[in-house]
């Protein structure tokens, strides 16, 4: 697998400011002078992650792996110097996996649970190393868009799978690198790397009424690239109320100035999906419609000394209907939230003698609108819902700011990474908080890497954990953040048909969330759980037969599988949702065969044992049943036909026709055979 950066060279790791509050955007009809506030923020602060410099010594280390630049530093570095687990996802790999969705890939990685609602990237809850879906931060060609709301919300991204150049896996706790709600990890997502002009078109058809078409092309004019997308998806739905529709239009520009680089984008994205038993198998007939809309713009200055600002606003809006139609006397309402999401940082890097240091700060605005979520408003405030005959009558806001202190020393084969985060939220009464970390990495021959860290990391509780209330939940807004130190080491053998890695973790849990119940309470809420401690394993490897025996029908295989443990101290009978169901056994096997010259075949068998149960409903009574999770196989496979212009595909998902539970009452799709077509063309 080729190992690339965690956002492309010269990116910006994008953090946050703040605007004065969720009227920012006409909510309140007052206007944000950026270019006055950003005068004043740039010359406070100084900041956080990444410029891509190459560093010399380390490229004179003969090993066999392309030295690429990562950011699982604040400060950049080449691969080789990490200390850290990273997983890299190429276009290449990407196009021969029989996927469609981010969700769908990502269930093939190592240590990522992913636990799908809906399918074809409908809604999944994605989490690492035993976490839950809300300890990962999700981010967009390096802009955070996690969800404040939930972690059910974070992957609804404005791109289809044909966008995806890349996709990158952090491992473990990345506070000190990307600030609060890496917790668990991190996932980037990253499109428009394409260097000249190239038109793609891609259609695909299926059973269950499946259709999805989509386009993205990339033009160059003089010294801007210009990167535009969009899809349309549909599908009648498996089984009853899993129909969805699902649009997405995304524009993407990157403008070189030479010393200085102009990057900004624009997407949106909006889906409406029967959610089948998503939340409670009480309510079967449950509606759901997203939208989401972000912006962003960031600069990147200087040669060795690099500097950048960068601004971005997320936006969703989320209808939730408990009775898609006919609805029981006693519901009056459905749930209407809007979350809007402004931050903005500046990033600094300073090379020098002893090696190169980073400082900075963020500052990030999280504000909701809802008549579920917040604090009540007087009747006089209250405002109208965008295109729906409701009002909001809550709110809440809160406002976080990161100051960040790293250091990167490098010697021949000795590569060490030490620094801090601090941390103050204005929603929380306990002043600034401190989360140091330190990773080493020693080379002990041209092919194998010795690694070890430590870091502490935090969560804040998002909006659902303090506030939501409904027929089986009640939130917390006493909750306090989780935290957690993580202890990590392992091996990396890297050479020209071989890439192959070995990790061990403990990870020390406090105050970490969950939603459960206590022996006699009828519905669930939210707390504050004492101590659950990790211990994970990983192992993973992938084979080149093409660079270890030349010319071969068996392209590759990738083997990989990870075993967690969990220690939890919670009070005696209590039932959890979360924090128990974690994904204790995982297997993964990937084999790529060329059946003749153009005519391939990937199959991948998957197989997942999950700890805990789940609350079963059965006869008309909605009689609960405690009912463990089964461990369950899953294959998968791609016929395709490749060519220089094209390539045609037929995949068969879930091939034995596998019945299996893997959240809650939620059954996900049996046998589903896909068709398509794809056209690349250079402009």
């Amino acid at each position: 697998m080729k190992t690339s950066n965690l956002f492309k060279k010269n990116d910006i790791c994008f953090k946050y400011w703040n605007g004065a509050s969720y009227a920012i955007f006409n909510s309140i009809k007052q206007t944000v002078k950026i270019g006055a506030l950003a005068s004043v923020y740039l010359s406070v602060f100084g900041y956080q992650q990444t410029f891509a410099q190459t560093d010399t010594a380390s490229i004179n280390k003969k090993i066999n792996l392309e030295e690429v630049q990562v950011s699982a530093r604040r400060t950049t570095s080449v691969y080789s110097e990490v200390g850290r687990v990273l997983h890299v996802i190429p276009r290449k790999e990407i196009e021969a996996l029989p996927v469609y969705s981010v969700q769908d890939l990502l269930k093939y990685a190592m240590n990522v649970d992913v636990r799908q609602r809906g399918p074809l990237g409908i809604q999944a809850d994605v989490s690492i190393r035993g976490g839950s879906f809300d300890q990962v931060m999700i981010l967009f060609n390096g802009v955070n868009v996690t969800d404040p709301q939930t972690g059910h919300l974070s992957l609804n991204l404005p791109v289809d799978m044909q966008s995806i150049e890349r996709v990158e896996i952090l491992e473990g706790p990345g506070a000190r690198v990307y600030g609060p709600g890496a917790f668990s990890g991190a996932i980037n997502f990253v499109t428009g790397t394409k260097n000249t002009d190239k038109l793609s078109i891609s259609v695909l058809g299926g059973e269950h009424g499946l259709y999805n078409a989509s386009a993205n092309a990339t033009v160059i004019s003089g010294k801007l690239k210009n990167y535009i997308a969009a899809n349309v998806a549909s599908s009648d739905g498996y089984i009853a109320n899993t129909d969805f529709k699902n649009i997405s239009i995304f524009y993407q520009g990157q403008m070189d100035l030479g010393q200085e680089k102009l990057d900004f984008q624009i997407g949106h994205n909006d889906k409406e999906f029967g959610a089948n038993a998503f939340y409670t198998p009480k309510y079967p007939n449950q509606f759901e419609q997203n939208k989401t809309t972000f912006a962003s713009v960031k600069l990147t200055s200087g040669e060795k000394f690099k500097i950048s600002p960068s601004v971005y606003w997320r936006r969703h809006q989320d209808r939730f209907e408990l009775f898609r139609d006919n609805p029981a006397s006693w519901y009056t309402t459905h749930n209407y939230h809007l979350t809007d999401v402004f931050g903005g940082s500046f990033n600094a890097v300073i090379p020098w003698l002893l090696g190169k240091t980073s400082l900075g700060a963020e500052v990030r605005s999280e504000n909701v609108w809802s008549n579920v979520l917040g604090h009540s408003l007087d009747e006089d405030a209250y405002r109208k819902v965008p295109g729906e005959d409701a009002k909001f009558t809550k709110s809440y806001q809160r406002t976080n700011v990161s100051t960040f202190l790293e250091h990167v020393y490098n010697y021949e084969r000795f590569s060490v990474s030490a620094g801090v985060l601090m941390n103050y939220n204005t929603s929380l009464d306990f002043g600034v908080d401190f989360f140091p970390g330190i990773d080493m990495s020693y080379w002990a021959n041209d092919e194998l890497k010795i690694f070890a860290s430590a870091n502490k990391t935090l969560r804040l509780p998002t909006f659902t954990d303090l506030f939501y209330d409904g027929p089986t939940n009640i939130g917390n807004p006493n909750l306090k953040p989780e935290e957690a130190m993580t202890y990590e080491t392992g091996l990396k053998l890297i050479n020209n048909w071989l890439r192959a890695q070995a990790s061990v973790y403990y990870r020390a849990g406090e105050n970490l969330i969950d939603w459960g119940r206590l022996p006699g309470d009828e519905e669930y809420s939210t707390r504050n759980l004492s101590d659950v401690n990790s211990v994970g394993f990983q192992a993973q490897g992938r084979i080149n037969f093409i660079e270890l025996l030349g010319q071969s029908p068996l392209q590759s295989i990738e083997l990989g599988y990870a075993h967690i443990d969990q220690d939890k101290s919670m009070p005696e009978g209590y039932e959890s949702a979360y924090v128990e169901d974690y994904l204790k056994h995982k297997f993964n096997a990937g084999i790529n065969v060329s059946l003749v010259s153009n005519l391939g075949l990937y199959v991948n068998v998957l197989y997942q044992d999950r700890e805990g149960e789940y609350i079963a409903f059965v006869g008309d009574s909605y009689e609960e049943q405690a009912t463990e999770y089964a461990p369950f196989w899953l294959t998968d496979l791609r016929l395709q036909w490749t060519a220089d212009k094209y390539k045609i595909f037929v995949d068969a998902n879930n091939v034995f026709d596998k019945q299996y539970y893997d959240l809650g009452n939620v059954v996900q799709p049996g046998k589903w055979l896909k068709a398509g077509i794809q056209l690349n063309l250079n402009l």
